[in-house]
């Protein structure tokens, strides 16, 4: 049953272009349900973020599948994702980049950090690194990245996650001072130059870190 409703979700996303067949069929492998716990199983594939705990969500599956299309993942790619929360979008990330490719995943919160370990672990999700750290500070030890995504909303872009930007490489990032935010997209050619373009309005749990938001921020 479960199953079916997956395959529901995937139609309708794909049906108003929120995703590609590529990401279908990660989605089909990794479905949301894996990664929500009670008593919001019951809406794994509602298109709703839902709670994950630590005032922590899972975002829609539309917001992660607009995300994930305009990132444009090509297999083998290195990728940066800040934010990894629950693990559904990394898990997803980590279909997209083949077994050639690697994700790195920063997280602050240290028991869901750990939990989604565990749970990538269950999956035999084997080209994920999870680190516990400041988001907003990237990941300096890997980089270069090919693309960056983030999940959650920054006052305005971290400069080392801009730094840590391949040449023609992409990053997604939720950038505003409000309960609404826009989704930004930063490209970086081949000179290193930096062109940004808003994608579309989203509403995104504050970036908490050195270049984000302090501890227990509250939006005006």
């Amino acid at each position: 049953m479960e199953g079916e409703k997956n395959k529901v979700m995937i139609e309708y996303l794909l049906k108003n272009n929120y995703i590609n067949e590529k990401i279908a069929e990660a989605m089909e492998k990794m479905k949301r349900e894996y990664f929500i716990e009670e008593p919001f199983k019951d809406s794994s594939y509602i298109d709703l973020p839902l709670p994950i705990g630590f005032g922590q969500t899972i975002s829609a599956p539309s917001i992660v599948g607009i995300m994930l299309r305009e990132l444009d993942v090509e297999e083998g790619m290195k990728i940066l994702e800040i934010g990894t929360g629950s693990g559904w979008q990394t898990a997803l990330l980590s279909e997209l980049v083949g077994k050639n490719g690697k994700v790195y995943s920063i997280e602050r919160i240290r028991e869901l950090a750990e939990k989604t370990k565990k749970r990538l672990i269950e999956l035999d999700i084997k080209n994920v690194e999870i680190i516990i750290g400041d988001g907003t500070e990237g990941f300096e030890k890997e980089a270069p990245f090919d693309r960056i995504i983030v999940s959650a909303s920054s006052p305005e872009i971290p400069k080392p996650l801009i730094d840590q930007l391949k040449t023609n490489g992409k990053m997604l990032i939720p950038v505003g001072i409000s309960y609404w935010q826009d989704l930004i997209l930063v490209e970086k050619d081949e000179k290193g130059d930096v062109r940004t373009k808003a994608i579309l309005p989203v509403m995104f749990v504050p970036l908490v870190g050195r270049f984000g938001y302090p501890e227990n921020k509250k939006y005006e």
